[in-house]
């Protein structure tokens, strides 16, 4: 297949862009040309919002569309692009107000969250105008992701902890649910959509069950041949001071995807790989001042 993935330089987009090349796809990556391209990909220079007429002559069986944050983002890509066949975006789980019941289910009303702010209401936005504008599109809303070339500061700031030999500061009791989804499965299901075509456009997408943050922080531990020792913080600290998760607690069904793909990554295994990567690439990781804040206001404690 002749695929378009938007970006393609950054973890899901870059992850997605290598692994359908490595598929023997004919892969072209949109974006300014501003970082190292991964191989076997083709490079459309081009800024997402000055397209001009650099997709018009192509005609791609996908596209990927990875780094839509907004409707406008959407509709300055289609208004760029010639011919396709099918469209795939990639949303967010941050599209359901912290308000509903959970698990979160496709068909429960969108809006605000207050824990994702803006960032949901723009991918809501996303899905509106691709929806309006493209009604065979297939949507997917995930959890965490996590794996290799994740460049957000969660798993890697559990590894840096591990590899200093430090304690864990663990939210209380570490009882809070995380729901996590390997960058793989979701580009194998990706692949899936594209192969298969169900009839049913929007999935949740996700590992079945959640885990704990301590059960989470155990495993990452694991990935270093190490054990953690644990030491709870109180309530009044700012988790996010410390910890690299919001205090906030969903989970997303994920039946139908179930159907479609049984077999998931598991955790243990999935942090293995993540951190095989990390400890060769951690210039490519935004580390945040998680452990500046515990010498400062932690460890004297």
């Amino acid at each position: 297949m002749k695929i378009l993935v938007t970006g393609g330089t950054v973890f899901v987009s870059k992850y997605t862009a290598q692994y359908f090349a490595q598929k023997g796809h004919e892969v072209f990556v949109l974006n300014r040309g501003t970082r190292p391209q991964v191989p076997g990909v083709n490079l459309l220079k081009a800024d997402r919002h000055s397209l001009g007429d650099i997709l018009k002559p192509h005609r791609f069986d996908a596209v990927l569309d990875i780094t839509a944050y907004s409707g406008a983002d959407v509709e300055n890509l289609l208004a760029g692009l010639g011919e396709f066949d099918q469209y795939i975006l990639v949303s967010s789980s941050a599209v359901y107000p912290q308000t509903l019941p959970q698990p979160f289910q496709e068909d429960m009303p969108l809006g605000e969250n207050i824990h994702w702010g803006g960032y949901g209401m723009g991918k809501i936005e996303a899905e509106k105008v691709l929806a309006g504008k493209v009604p065979g599109t297939y949507i997917l809303r995930p959890p965490y992701l996590y794996g290799p070339m994740n460049n957000v500061y969660r798993e890697a700031f559990v590894f840096d902890c591990a590899e200093q030999g430090r304690p864990f500061y663990l939210p209380g009791e570490g009882k809070l649910p995380l729901q996590f989804f390997h960058i793989e499965d979701l580009c194998r299901f990706m692949e899936i959509l594209l192969e298969k075509r169900p009839r049913k456009r929007v999935y949740n997408v996700g590992n079945l069950e959640a885990v704990t943050a301590v059960e989470w922080v155990k495993l990452c531990y694991r990935a270093l041949g190490k054990k953690p020792a644990f030491i709870s913080v109180p309530e009044d600290v700012p988790q996010r001071s410390y910890f690299p998760f919001l205090n906030y607690a969903y989970s997303l069904e994920v039946s139908a995807q179930q159907m479609l793909m049984p077999a998931l990554k598991d955790l243990g295994t999935g942090l293995e790989e993540a951190y095989s990567w990390y400890k060769e690439h951690k210039e490519e990781v935004r580390a945040k001042p998680l452990l500046a804040f515990i010498e400062e206001n932690l460890n004297a404690k």
